[in-house]
């Protein structure tokens, strides 16, 4: 059944096939600057959780909220900062020249 020579994996052949037409000294290059890319990678997600877990450890104060003269996110925004609520009116001032007028007396009482 065997035929006596291994299975590659088919990361292995499209690797052979992309730089089989390349001298030796350069798919040695090509393979340890993959490998290195590689241990570079492992390295840096080690040195960010290790300074993830350090930061967890020290208890750092919650940042100081704005004060009066920093202001807020809303004062960046420019033309399209939210518009500031009008007050709403009431009463009479819905009904517009349908309002009772005020008599002179009225204002006596």
């Amino acid at each position: 059944m065997s035929t006596g020579q291994p299975l590659a994996s088919a990361k292995s052949q499209i690797f052979e096939s992309l730089l089989w037409f390349l001298p030796d000294w350069v798919q040695n290059t090509v393979l340890v600057l993959i490998i290195l890319a590689v241990l570079a990678t492992w390295g840096i997600k080690l040195r960010n959780k290790i300074a993830y877990r350090r930061a967890l450890r020290q208890a750092q104060a919650a940042p100081v909220p704005a004060t009066v003269d920093q202001g807020s996110g809303a004062d960046y925004l420019g033309p399209y900062a939210p518009q500031q609520a009008q007050p709403q009116p009431s009463g009479a001032d819905f009904l517009g020249a349908y309002a009772p007028q005020r008599r002179p007396e009225d204002s006596s009482a």
